[in-house]
């Protein structure tokens, strides 16, 4: 069964996407956590960090999330977030990364 993010990828279910290449696709988190709030999900299925294969299209990842901060005027500073497993907050079974940005972030994250 496709997960959610391969029927966003799909056009099965609507989506703001902001960027897409031949690896992975963008698109505003439905529940933002910050001003900017992208989601970066590898076109090829992959459950997490935990299941990653040697090779495949989450080596492009972090190129497309710095290409993204730069086009969403995140020259202030942005976050990266890969949430592994439940007791981390995944939520969906396919590697995705959070940008977050647009506003001071705190550290550690509450």
């Amino acid at each position: 069964m496709a997960t959610l993010f391969t029927r966003i990828i799909n056009g099965e279910i609507p989506a703001e996407i902001v960027y897409q290449d031949e690896h992975c696709v963008a698109f505003k988190d439905i529940n933002p956590q910050a001003p900017v709030h992208i989601l970066i999900v590898t076109r090829q299925e992959i459950p997490g960090l935990a299941d990653l294969p040697e090779d495949g299209d989450h080596k492009f990842l972090l190129n497309a999330a710095k290409k993204i901060a730069e086009q969403m005027g995140l020259a202030g500073g942005y976050r990266l977030v890969i949430n592994q497993g439940l007791d981390a907050g995944q939520t969906v079974d396919h590697l995705h990364v959070h940008l977050l940005g647009g506003r001071p972030m705190n550290w550690p994250p509450g």
